[in-house]
């Protein structure tokens, strides 16, 4: 059961992917550390944007984990002398996929530097995780990750 779930959300994750490949703003790529795997990203205005993983969780019971979160950017804070760097936090929700699954909510803030003439970003991220079913539990999140996107960076 667990892993036709696994599938099918690896196939939305890639069909997602498809029909957002022509959109400017949508970025797909790798995540590592908790969890580990393929992250996509899609800007909904110049300062927010949604993003996913489907991903592998290494901590307790090696497991699939799926998490979307919509995020906040602000360039205020850090500069770059060439690209774009900016904070970010927002909130989200998780699901791993163990003998008791788990569902929560997360909480990502991170960093995020959007090269200046190619099509990718390198993100750090940290992401508290409020599991709320089977029990309630704090757990962490911490992963570093690049994208490339479709058409411009960002919306």
């Amino acid at each position: 059961m667990i892993r036709a779930l696994a599938l099918f959300y690896v196939m939305v994750l890639l069909v997602w992917g498809n029909v957002f490949a022509q959109e400017d703003g949508f970025g797909l790529g790798v995540i590592v550390g908790e969890p580990t795997g393929i992250c996509s990203k899609l800007w909904t205005s110049g300062r927010t944007a949604v993003d996913g993983a489907v991903a592998w969780s290494f901590e307790g019971e090696s497991s699939v984990h799926l998490h979307a979160d919509f995020l906040y950017h602000d360039f205020n804070h850090v500069t770059a002398e060439r690209g774009e760097l900016m904070l970010y936090y927002g909130i989200g929700g998780r699901v791993k996929f163990e003998d008791d699954s788990k569902a929560g909510i997360r909480f990502p803030a991170g960093i995020d530097y959007l090269f200046p003439e190619a099509p990718f970003d390198f993100f750090f991220e940290i992401a508290p995780v409020l599991d709320l079913a089977p029990s309630t539990k704090l757990e962490f999140n911490a992963a570093l990750g690049f994208r490339y996107f479709f058409g411009k960076s960002r919306y």
